[in-house]
């Protein structure tokens, strides 16, 4: 199960054999606090499939949920609250790089085994023109996800370069979620479709 509403992640799961059912956590992120950002991300992933597993629907199935948010100098950027917020932020991001962090976590409720982690992938921004960022906040799309940007949608022309895991940029890191699997025991080929 995936406790998440992106279709990215739906995506990503797909694509790489899986068929996850979607459960839409529910989970409210704001007052989330933690030491870091690594932890902030990984407690609202740990908050998320919490509430997916408790349901009766979850009983005997893997979940897997992520929260991402791009890391600006050690200041958290999620979805931005409008467009002058999505403006501001994309305008400081032009022709620099941050980190977009993934937290994960699964939960294998026929065992009660469980696990998380995090997952930090650099990202460069191109050094974009105010034509180019106009017509792309007028698409909509920068209020919709983390850091105000996408790799696998109308921003994706506008990112020089990723250092690390693409699919992490995107919303869940494959990679990490091999390695979660393993921790509670499992293997990619006992969820493949």
């Amino acid at each position: 199960m995936l406790a998440s509403a992106s279709p990215a992640r739906l995506r990503l799961l797909t694509g790489a054999g899986f068929a996850p059912e979607v459960i839409v956590s529910g989970v409210d992120e704001e007052g989330f606090e933690a030491e870091d950002l690594p932890g902030l991300v990984t407690a609202l992933a740990e908050a998320k499939a919490e509430a997916v597993a408790a349901r009766p629907e979850a009983a005997g199935a893997v979940i897997v949920a992520c929260d991402s948010l791009l890391d600006v100098d050690g200041e958290a950027h999620g979805k931005p609250t409008g467009e002058a917020e999505a403006r501001a932020r994309l305008q400081r991001l032009r022709g620099r790089s941050a980190i977009l962090r993934t937290g994960h976590c699964l939960i294998d409720t026929a065992t009660g085994r469980r696990t998380a982690g995090d997952a930090a992938t650099e990202v460069v921004f191109g050094n974009f023109s105010d034509t180019e960022l106009d017509a792309y906040l007028a698409t909509g799309e920068p209020l919709h996800v983390a850091g105000a940007f996408t790799l696998d949608g109308r921003s994706a022309p506008f990112i020089d370069r990723v250092i690390g895991d693409h699919g992490n940029v995107i919303g869940l890191s494959l990679p990490l979620f091999r390695q979660l699997l393993a921790d509670v025991g499992l293997t990619v080929m006992d969820l493949w479709a």
